[in-house]
């Protein structure tokens, strides 16, 4: 494998334990075989598998960092400096079958590991044989706002490398936005004895003509006609749970938003959102000709001027 095990996984030499496997996760994620059909991909993920699967070890790596490329050509437990070439010695090859030549000694490197009980068979990546986990796989799933409000049961499909796959998915009541829904074992396929990864759902809430939302708020229009807005009035409002009643002070204006505390969207885990109700004066588009007459009295005797208002 060329390359610095470090370099591949893109982490400095000092990553942590648990850095290392959120790197792996990452770049296994995205040139996993399973998710990723480009050519190169396969290669790419050979790489990341024998970086992470020496790395991960803490005597592996301890051994990696000390002799670098040939830390495999040391036995386990040798002394410092015995993986340097004295005498001009040096590494003719690595795997199965290549020698290391010592102080103008050949030595079969498969006989000088398997005498000190540090020899393990190789894979053919070039890597140790380990089982690997799957790679955790991310989908979209898409839901109205009333879906995403109610929750419950909800079949998706999915297309992937070996057909279309379908679930039924159980959505929390109050699903928001950027909310991942975790499907465990229904990820990427696991190598060897390697478990499978696991699916997760990003829910995108659509777009709707009524409801707006804002994390767990919700925000919606209720219309009201002007005396409503001047006189005050209890009228009805619509929420992804069914109407509401919601009370319009008197002298509303346009714009005006109503608070409804805990009519937002349901939260499972702590305290429900709020919806807003605001406020939208609509004029008749024709007025019967009493209408008309009422309007004409209230300009004359009117003394408002909404263009004077501050």
């Amino acid at each position: 494998m060329a390359g610095d095990y470090y370099e591949v996984l893109g982490v400095p030499r000092s990553a942590s334990a648990e850095e290392l496997q959120r790197a792996f996760r990452t770049l296994a994620r995205r040139y996993h075989p399973d998710v990723n059909s480009d050519p190169s991909a396969e290669e790419r993920f050979k790489e990341i598998n024998e970086a992470y699967h020496v790395l991960s070890d803490p005597q592996t790596r301890a051994r990696y960092d000390r002799y670098g490329p040939d830390f495999r050509q040391v036995p386990e437990g040798a002394p410092a400096g015995a993986g340097a070439s004295p005498g001009g010695g040096r590494s003719t090859g690595r795997g199965r079958g290549s020698t290391v030549r010592t102080e103008g000694v050949d030595i079969d490197l498969e006989d000088l590991l398997r005498g000190f009980g540090g020899f393990r068979g190789f894979d053919d990546w070039g890597g140790a044989t380990a089982s690997m986990p799957g790679a955790d796989q991310q989908a979209e799933i898409e839901l109205t706002v009333e879906e995403a409000y109610r929750g419950g049961k909800h079949r998706i499909a999915l297309a992937g490398p070996s057909g279309e796959r379908s679930y039924q998915v159980t959505i929390p009541p109050g699903a928001i936005n950027g909310q991942r829904i975790r499907l465990a074992g229904e990820g990427g396929r696991g190598s060897g004895e390697g478990a499978p990864g696991d699916l997760y759902l990003v829910v995108r809430v659509a777009p709707h003509p009524r409801f707006r939302l804002d994390g767990r708020d919700i925000y919606t229009d209720v219309k009201v006609a002007p005396w409503e807005a001047a006189l005050g009035a209890t009228v009805p409002v619509a929420t992804p749970g069914g109407e509401a009643k919601v009370r319009v002070p008197e002298g509303s204006s346009s714009g005006r938003q109503l608070r409804l505390a805990g009519e937002g969207m349901p939260n499972p885990r702590g305290t429900p959102g709020d919806l807003y109700a605001v406020v939208r004066i609509v004029v008749p588009k024709r007025l019967s000709r009493r209408e008309r007459e009422l309007y004409d009295e209230l300009s004359r005797v009117s003394t408002f001027d909404p263009r004077a208002e501050s």
